[in-house]
């Protein structure tokens, strides 16, 4: 028998809204701001995951990937049908690329406008 259940996954960030904006644009979900955080956390929820969370942080540091100087931390696998399309999509609402040259793997890298890394795969 488990302890607990994933709650929500939640990453820190200078702009909560923003980037639940970001990652609704690409999951779908309801945005749900916490009234009693003012502006400083914002949940994605309804898109068939785990909540998602957004947290301010003031002094927010982006992890660098890939950096043999420090961990990536943790990142998002999203799961697509399409590579191409879903690539073309991520970037319009602000990714950037950071490992997606062999297009012969079923999965790329990229970071949110926040800097977090994530995959879109093919899987």
């Amino acid at each position: 028998m488990s302890i607990a259940k994933l709650g929500a996954v939640v990453l820190d960030c200078p702009d909560p809204l923003a980037l639940a904006e970001f990652y609704a644009a690409i999951v779908g979900g309801t945005i749900k701001p916490m009234e009693e955080n003012g502006d400083s956390w914002v949940d994605l929820e309804d898109h068939g995951g785990s909540t998602l969370g957004f947290q301010a942080a003031p002094d927010y540091v982006p992890p660098r990937w890939p950096s043999p100087g420090g961990a990536q931390q943790f990142h998002l696998d999203l799961t697509v049908d399409d590579l191409d399309a879903a690539e073309k999509q991520v970037l319009a609402l602000g990714a950037k690329v950071l490992d997606a040259e062999d297009r012969s793997r079923s999965w790329r890298v990229y970071a949110d406008p926040a800097g977090h890394p994530f995959c879109l795969c093919a899987c």
